[in-house]
């Protein structure tokens, strides 16, 4: 049984053993990411709850279903725009950058 403050994580309770930490970086600050997380879990890990900014307003957006149906988790990864984050694995060297609007503001559209 789960208690708070009782020293036990999910990963406690299902007895899992994570492999080695490595590393990533969210808008030039590096982090450490966990073997099976997905971006958007490696991000909260860190203390980072936003992301992305919405195209009306620059409105800070992160993960809001964790399931990749609402996409206000979009983010970049690796120079490539709108990528939903709960749902992509982190990978080890990852570069996350916040991501405004629909990420195509070089493009000028």
């Amino acid at each position: 049984m789960f208690r708070r403050g009782g020293g036990r994580s999910p990963a406690a309770l299902v007895r899992a053993v994570p492999g080695p930490a490595y590393e990533i970086s969210f808008d030039g600050r590096p982090l450490t990411a966990l073997p099976g997380q997905s971006v958007a879990a490696a991000l909260w890990a860190a203390g980072i709850l936003a992301w992305r900014t919405t195209r009306e307003g620059g409105s800070p957006r992160g993960a809001f279903c964790g399931i990749g149906s609402c996409y206000d988790c979009l983010a970049t990864v690796n120079n490539r725009p709108n990528q939903r984050a709960c749902l992509l694995p982190a990978r080890p060297g990852d570069v996350i950058t916040t991501q405004e609007g629909t990420g195509h503001g070089d493009l000028g559209v």
